[in-house]
């Protein structure tokens, strides 16, 4: 079982409701179904139960979506940076805290990659250009792996990839190694060493495109 984390917005509609509601874009279960995993929803909740939450998976996936807030890596807004979700920092802080505690597979995907990098003690870049094709556009770019990295490994060819994000890895965390690079030297992938576990983040977003090996290799993992 494959945990993924979600949004929590106001004001979604659906049939004649408008409500709260926990949202998922549909890539992302369809991606750990294709891998050949069983995705679970994991919308925000109190941090507090994240490790026994965690402890039910054999595999989590911190998902994409807004900017991490700045006071999470001790720096003040940009006037570009997006509005907190505050509950999704901490739910998801909380999540990557107890998946690397019980060692449980984990791949952080765009914000899920910003937010492990903050989790182990790194900084972001609150704005660069070119990694975004418009607002609500996805764009793309090619990524070269690092070889003999996790990502390397399975992934060895520099790949053409989905991208949307305007923000990036600035100082890594404690323990992170960058494990693939875009052409203008942004670190698109970063990984901690065999000896912690499995834990892969990927800058882009797989689940737009049609690539499966890095949800393979973390359902594998999974199952191991």
């Amino acid at each position: 079982m494959i945990g993924v984390s979600t949004y929590l917005e106001s004001g979604a509609r659906w049939g004649v409701w408008e409500l709260e509601a926990a949202l998922l874009p549909v890539g992302y279960p369809r991606l750990v179904q294709r891998a050949g995993g069983l995705a679970a929803m994991l919308p925000p909740d109190d941090p507090a139960h994240a490790p026994a939450t965690v402890a039910r998976l054999d595999g989590l996936v911190v998902a994409g979506g807004p900017d991490v807030e700045p006071v999470r890596y001790g720096a003040e807004p940009d006037p570009r940076t997006g509005p907190p979700a505050r509950e999704r920092d901490a739910w998801e802080l909380a999540l990557i805290d107890a998946a690397l505690a019980a060692r449980v597979p984990l791949l952080g995907i765009c914000r899920g990659m910003q937010l492990l990098n903050v989790a182990l003690g790194g900084t972001l870049v609150q704005h660069i250009e070119g990694h975004a094709e418009a607002v609500g556009v996805f764009g793309g770019h090619a990524v070269k792996p690092v070889p003999g990295s996790l990502y390397g490994t399975v992934v060895p060819e520099e790949t053409f990839v989905p991208t949307y994000h305007h923000q990036a890895v600035d100082r890594l965390g404690e323990g992170l190694a960058p494990s693939a690079h875009a052409a203008d030297g942004t670190v698109e992938a970063v990984e901690l060493p065999s000896s912690a576990g499995w834990v892969l983040g990927v800058q882009w977003h797989p689940e737009m495109g049609d690539d499966l090996r890095v949800m393979r290799a973390l359902v594998r993992a999974a199952g191991g």
